[in-house]
């Protein structure tokens, strides 16, 4: 998929990854990136940057990004490509309280579900197009240290998936963006152990993704490691949830962490 000349919006894109897409897709020469943020101030900074549309955006509340996707079309035309970028972190275990769940859940699930019902219809309805989740290398591995991220973005990877096998004979594309860490508020105090193989910059993210668009690939990994501990995963469950708990310990210990 090449993105020049399309109709582009992304959520969360004031900062961090969001914001490394908006500025790479209008580089690449997208007829129009809307960027949408519940952060309304930054959102009109960097669509005066990138001569693109900021949009004030809460996407855990379906009325928003329902009015978003109604705007753009009205405003625009039809949208070529939806970036469900928008996400949270929450840390701590079982023990988190109900009403972070049910944050982090609308933020990091409910908002997917929501963009894609606002705008995969009108995709079909007008022949094609395309719908980005951004979800985490934790969706697809696990999240030391947050059960809440972990357990959303597993369920982000499996909302993905799920939406390619049943639109995709449509004409909608979809892509699921799988980064381990990268600089951005999200980890401002450190990316904690998804940092094992370094902190990624958001510029780094958005070429991984362009890149992965254009060989037309569903999963995206900026951090090429990610494919390998899938592949040791699937190998040998129980192996790798060993390894997982020693990587576990050494972070709680605070010994210096590297990928065996």
């Amino acid at each position: 998929m090449d993105v020049k000349g399309k109709l582009i919006v992304v959520t969360g894109g004031a900062s961090g990854i969001g914001r490394g897409l908006c500025r790479r897709f209008a580089r690449e020469d997208a007829r129009r990136v809307i960027v949408a943020d519940v952060n309304e101030a930054g959102a009109q900074r960097i669509a005066d940057e990138i001569n693109g549309t900021a949009v004030a955006c809460d996407v855990s509340m379906e009325e928003d990004l329902t009015r978003l996707v109604r705007f753009t079309e009205q405003e625009f035309g039809g949208i070529d490509l939806f970036c469900s970028n928008a996400g949270i972190i929450i840390l701590g275990g079982v023990e988190a309280d109900n009403e972070s769940w049910k944050r982090i859940w609308e933020i990091n699930v409910l908002a997917h579900v929501y963009a894609a019902r606002a705008v995969i219809p009108g995709m079909i309805k007008r022949g094609g197009g395309a719908f980005m989740v951004t979800a985490s290398a934790a969706g697809l591995l696990s999240q030391i240290g947050s059960l809440p991220y972990s357990v959303t973005k597993h369920a982000a990877v499996g909302f993905a998936e799920n939406i390619a096998i049943t639109y995709g004979d449509q004409g909608v594309r979809v892509f699921l963006l799988c980064p381990q860490a990268v600089r951005s508020e999200m980890t401002r105090q450190g990316g904690g152990v998804a940092a094992v193989d370094g902190l990624m910059e958001p510029e780094a993210v958005a070429d991984a993704v362009i890149e992965s668009f254009r060989r037309d690939e569903f999963l995206i990994l900026p951090h090429p490691e990610v494919k390998t501990y899938m592949q040791r995963k699937c190998a040998d469950y129980d192996r790798w949830l060993q390894g997982m708990r020693k990587l576990q310990a050494r972070f709680l210990e605070g010994v210096p962490l590297k990928r065996q």
